[in-house]
Formats: C-alpha cells, structure tokens, sequence
C-alpha cells in the first residue's frame, strides 16, 4: 500500500467521510496477506519506498497472477523479474495493462506516476551485447525505483576507445551500473575514470573457463579500483536497487 493511500483512509475517518468499517476493511491485509502460494507483503512500500517485486523464476503464471492481483488492488506499481515470454504473454491475456520488457525478461504495470526521487542520474554500462539482458533489468528496475537513468551499450574493453568518447556521460552520472561477463575487466576501468559508486555485475556470459560467471565476479571483487562494489551473477536487479537508495534525494 502507498503511503499517500494510508493518509486518504486516517484523513477520512479524522472528518468523518468514511465509516471506520470501511478504513478497518482497508486496512485489513496490513501488514502482509497470506495467499494459497505466498505471504505478500504490503508494508514493503512504507519500509523501504518500493513495493514487492515478484521473481518470476521457478513461479507457474497462476502463482503469478495471483500474487500480482493482490499487490494490484493495494494500488502499487508491479515489477516481475525473470519472466520468460511465454509467461509475459499468458499474463498480458488476465492484465492488458501489462507491458512486457522482452531485453529485461521483466513485466511491469504502472497504475500510477512515477515520482522521480533520485538526486542524479543512474547510468547503466555495458559491456557487450550478450550482456545486455542483465543491463536491460538494471535499467528498467532503476527507472520503475524513480530514478533518471540512461545507458552506455557495447562499450567493452576489446574497443576501449568506445568508451573513452563517453566520458562526459560518465562524469555526469551519480550511481554507476557497470555490467560485463567474460573476464570482467570493464568496472575496474570505469572505476579509475569517476568519483562516483559503482556497481559491478558480474554476468554468465562467456567460454568454458568463465565458469558461467565465477570468472567475471571474481575478477570484479579482486578490483584494484577503489569505489566498486559486486552483487551476484546476472543480478541486474539487486544493482539497480542498491544503485536506487544510493541516489536518492
């Protein structure tokens, strides 16, 4: 529930406009909501400023539409992460008002304005094209958290001129996404080019030898650039919601 919903509710009880049943009927799944399938919880939005997201990996599409529906009717914004396209499509059927994100294997529905709350810009870096899945999650999560974001595509360290002609775009972003599999080399570089966060995705992109992506994390901690921190293999989720309460005003 958004924290503007629970002050209309305790506003109208205060001048008499809505009965105290009605609030109490409102407020009734506060502060979680046992489902058949899961425990949804709907004070994340007064904790931490962003709702449930749903991970959509491992969940059957009713699983899914039934968490959904009810993080719907407590007015949120939803964001579900790892979905394949088939699921995206079968819950587009149940909520055309869905958008599927098929770069970010993500869907989301918007029922509300997006409050722009980061103080800067997040800025997404890529470091090649097969990484551009995670990178797309990153970014779409970053922008669904209020944040201006913007991206840096194919800018890996095979080519380093390519990224050295941004680096104007670099300077200007507060929080910096940096993605790369392989051997993950691009956020040491980023790292000794700004005096801003940045956070390192490690990607499963690569030969036999990455490991499908232990090459790259290891790499990324082992970093000799001060300022760059790692999450998890293929996380571009957890990066942008770290990237999110680092920006914020």
């Amino acid at each position: 529930m958004q924290l503007n919903s629970i002050e209309k509710i305790l506003t109208g009880v205060k001048d008499g406009t809505l009965p105290v049943e009605q609030a109490l009927q409102s407020l009734k799944h506060l502060p979680f909501e046992e489902l058949d399938c899961a425990t949804v919880d709907h004070h994340r939005t007064l904790r931490q400023g962003f709702p449930e997201v749903i991970f959509g990996q491992g969940k059957t599409v009713p699983q899914m539409r039934t968490i959904i529906t009810a993080l719907l009717a407590k007015g949120g914004n939803i964001l579900a992460t790892r979905v394949t396209p088939g699921k995206g499509a079968k819950l587009r059927e149940q909520f055309p008002q869905a958008v599927y994100h098929p770069e970010a294997r993500a869907l989301t529905i918007e029922q509300h304005e997006i409050e722009i709350r980061g103080a800067g810009t997040v800025l997404v870096v890529c470091a090649g094209t097969s990484d551009i899945p995670v990178a797309a999650e990153a970014l779409l999560t970053a922008r669904l958290m209020g944040n201006e974001v913007a991206a840096l595509y194919d800018v890996g360290v095979a080519g380093l001129h390519r990224l050295l002609a941004k680096g104007k775009v670099l300077a200007e972003a507060s929080v910096l996404i940096v993605v790369a599999g392989m051997e993950g080399a691009l956020p040491s570089v980023v790292g000794g080019l700004v005096d801003k966060p940045v956070i390192a995705v490690p990607t499963s992109v690569g030969y036999g030898a990455s490991f499908q992506g232990v090459a790259a994390l290891l790499g990324m901690l082992n970093s000799c650039a001060a300022g760059v921190t790692v999450v998890n293999i293929d996380n571009g989720f957890g990066a942008a919601y770290a990237a999110s309460l680092i920006n914020r005003r």
